[in-house]
């Protein structure tokens, strides 16, 4: 299937500028040693793929998942073959003491990139999902930044998201606080970052759902009023490498905005995707007729969808990918932008922040509006806004 098509596009966002710095960018990557850390999910994959295609000294790929490391290598040898350098997989839990253990034996890199994340606004949904997020977006992150330090690391790249730009969602605040967590390590190391749209098809996300509906003999459920940016897997790992490779200390890399980007809603997708399977959608009043009418529409040809206006918390009805304080340069590259930051953070709250997690495990209990108070206290403007509605409470 055709992704571009489906997300209504006919080229790709970054050929031109992967086309004019390839060779630059190829001969860094073949004498350069490299891990991924969160390297076997749908971005992971993607910028691993980008690294190996390119011939690494080393590659290392360490990700919690066993089954998407193994899918990973399979997917590499039935596309890519082999590389003349190291590459090699760990299935490890970047917080635990058994990976500091295989950073404290290796960890000879040039460049640590962290594609880790809980990228689901669906995951504030408890106190206790939440709390994990602030560990993975977080602590997980200062914790291998300062591992890279010690061990001489030349650059460390990390994954942001568009929702760290105003952020109105725990998710995207958690990437907001990790991107000051960034600044604060940038005196020591060269750290870059992406803040990009949704991917489209990736692990979890609603359209890797349609796929898991159609196959489960399923109907089709998606929200018609929200509008979002896409891009493609493949783009995703390019954009991550370009800003780990090209990126300056604080830069923060996006895709600049233009007749190759543009919103669109779920529902026009959802629609896109059942015509070129060859099925015309049906549009039902309810998740109760979609879930009876599945059983016989198929053979006749259509697909029930349920199209709804979104009312679940932390949706944002447009995405960004800066905001107005933010300086930015759109000269360097043809269809990225980079976001210049100065070395700008506030140590007092950075501490405080840190401090006031670790004594809520400590204690062993804390409320949701207890994380809610310490954002806020991070950053004032943070517009939260909980209506008690999640998406778990929907088909």
């Amino acid at each position: 299937m055709n992704t571009l098509k489906l997300i209504g596009r006919d080229s790709e966002l970054f050929e031109d500028d992967i086309k004019t710095h390839s060779k630059e960018l190829n001969e860094i990557v073949r004498n350069s040693k490299f891990l991924v850390v969160g390297g076997a999910g749908s971005i992971g994959s993607a910028v691993v793929k980008e690294i190996f295609k390119r011939n690494p000294k080393k590659l290392h790929v360490v990700d919690i998942s066993e089954n998407n490391l193994v899918e990973l290598v399979r997917d590499i040898r039935s596309s890519l073959g082999y590389i003349d350098g190291e590459f090699k997989t760990f299935a490890l839990d970047i917080g635990s003491d058994i990976y500091d253990a295989f950073i404290k034996n290796d960890g000879n890199y040039d460049y640590v990139l962290n594609l880790s994340a809980l990228k689901h606004v669906r995951s504030e949904k408890d106190p206790y999902t939440l709390m994990r997020m602030i560990d993975v977006n977080i602590f997980n992150t200062d914790k291998t930044i300062f591992q890279s330090i010690e061990k001489g690391v030349k650059k460390y790249f990390c994954v942001s998201t568009d929702k760290a730009a105003n952020p109105v969602n725990m998710m995207g605040t958690s990437k907001r606080i990790m991107e000051y967590f960034l600044r604060r390590r940038s005196i020591n190391l060269p750290i870059s970052t992406a803040r990009f749209a949704n991917v489209a098809f990736s692990d979890g996300s609603l359209l890797y759902g349609f796929n898991r509906r159609i196959e489960k003999r399923q109907p089709i459920s998606a929200p018609n009023d929200i509008r979002r940016y896409f891009v493609t897997p493949k783009e995703s790992g390019e954009l991550c490498l370009m800003s780990a490779i090209f990126g300056e200390n604080r830069d923060i890399f996006f895709p600049k905005l233009s007749e190759k980007l543009h919103l669109i809603t779920f529902a026009d997708i959802a629609r896109k995707y059942l015509k070129e399977l060859g099925y015309e959608p049906y549009e039902c009043e309810s998740e109760e007729e979609a879930r009876e009418v599945i059983k016989t529409l198929p053979e006749l040809g259509k697909w029930p969808v349920y199209f709804f206006k979104s009312d679940t918390t932390g949706e944002k009805d447009f995405e960004e990918f800066y905001t107005e304080d933010e300086a930015i340069d759109w000269k360097r590259f043809e269809n990225i932008g980079v976001i210049k930051n100065k070395i700008i953070f506030n140590n007092k709250k950075l501490d405080y922040f840190e401090k006031s997690i670790i004594n809520m495990k400590q204690r062993g209990y804390w409320k949701k509006d207890d994380i809610v108070k310490l954002f806020n206290y991070i950053i004032p403007n943070f517009n939260h806004k909980e209506n008690g509605k999640y998406l778990d409470n929907k088909m």
